[in-house]
């Protein structure tokens, strides 16, 4: 049973060594987490219920979800094709276009949850 859970666990390594090469090589990855956790400490300070927590959480993995992805399939273009070509040059940038559109999505939805709990406190303050 010991061997069957250290087995689990050891497979989570090439995943954790993937989320390393991203913070490692995509600077947008940072501009990510502060966003992140803006959302995630603003969440907590307006006290957002369990659905508008569902509508964040979920806009915010599509954000991380696109990133990564895009990190490799920038990756597998590049492998197969180290000399410029019109269709490497497409395929990274429609998987660029994916985060783009991800990360656009999730400030509307961002706007529209966090917006009016926001706009209530900041309206009592002044």
């Amino acid at each position: 049973m010991k061997e069957f859970f250290l087995s689990r666990l050891s497979s989570f390594h090439p995943a954790f060594d993937g989320w390393r090469h991203v913070q490692k090589t995509q600077p947008n990855v940072w501009i990510h987490a502060v966003i992140s956790l803006s959302v995630i400490f603003f969440g907590f300070w307006v006290q957002l219920d369990a659905d508008s927590w569902m509508f964040i959480l979920l806009a915010m993995a599509m954000v991380w979800i696109t990133e990564f992805l895009n990190t490799a399939i920038e990756a597998v273009v590049d492998l197969v094709s180290p000399d410029p070509h019109p269709l490497a040059k497409i395929a990274k940038d429609v998987s660029a276009a994916a985060v783009v559109i991800a990360a656009f999505a999730a400030v509307v939805i961002g706007i529209l949850v966090l917006g009016p709990p926001l706009w209530q406190i900041l309206t009592g303050i002044f």
